[in-house]
């Protein structure tokens, strides 16, 4: 596996699976372009990847909701490296909330999840075309599974399964291939930006745990793996596909 002067787009990455995904693509010698809205934490990232092969990645700070620095994005890589092969939909958000919450919460799930990525995915896909590139979209097994008090967030990330699915129909006739990453719980920051303390969400993934056949929940560095392989081109034959990593979470 070889990523040597590939240009890859990853959001979100300045933790968790983003992050993870980072770290590893750069010991493949990728040209990286870093994007969140804490820019401190990108600069720490930064500086491990800049260690790992000497290759300085770009930082973005960017606020996806905004459509100004989603452009940006996509400007700013350009003006750095000349081309774009690999985005990564990573950054993404979850939401305690239901129907009894109201309409708000429905609304910043789907900007956030889907209409984020959508956005990104339509600005870089002329790059992609002329790379022959591919997408990998961060999604999750609660675009299939219902979870209480989780509705506008599943609902989203079955928005961008599908997603995932149009988006490579529509640009497999320009050698660009997209799919989806689908995490189960995972070692990750997600819990606690739901707001749940530390020791709630200790007691949660250890449920978690409990509640998959193979007695485990995934790390950030798993998921890391599968997406790095989707981006490859030993997937080349992959598009449309949703690939599920859940311990067996999803098991009947």
């Amino acid at each position: 596996m070889d990523f040597k002067d590939k240009v890859i787009i990853i959001t979100g990455a300045s933790v968790g699976i983003g992050e993870a995904t980072a770290l590893k693509l750069a010991a493949y010698s990728a040209k990286l372009v870093l994007v969140a809205r804490n820019e401190e934490k990108l600069k720490q990232v930064a500086s491990k990847i800049e260690k790992c092969k000497g290759i300085k990645p770009l930082i973005v700070k960017a606020d996806l909701e905004k459509d100004e620095d989603v452009k940006k994005i996509v400007e700013k890589t350009i003006e750095c490296f000349g081309k774009i092969d690999v985005l990564i939909n990573n950054a993404g958000a979850g939401m305690i909330a239901g129907l009894k919450d109201g309409i708000l919460p429905y609304e910043k799930m789907m900007r956030l999840n889907i209409r984020c990525p959508y956005f990104l995915t339509s600005l870089v896909s002329p790059y992609l075309i002329k790379s022959k590139g591919n997408v990998v979209n961060i999604s999750s097994v609660a675009s299939t599974k219902a979870v209480i008090n989780l509705m506008p967030y599943c609902i989203s990330k079955a928005a961008l399964d599908m997603f995932t699915k149009c988006a490579a129909k529509e640009l497999a006739m320009h050698g660009v291939r997209v799919n989806s990453v689908n995490p189960g719980p995972t070692v990750s920051e997600f819990h606690d930006r739901l707001g749940l303390g530390a020791k709630e969400t200790e007691k949660l993934m250890k449920e978690r745990a409990e509640e998959s056949p193979l007695k485990k929940i995934a790390k950030a560095e798993e998921v890391a793996d599968l997406i790095m392989y989707l981006a490859s081109d030993m997937a080349c034959s992959i598009t449309g596909s949703v690939y599920v990593i859940d311990n067996g979470f999803l098991l009947p």
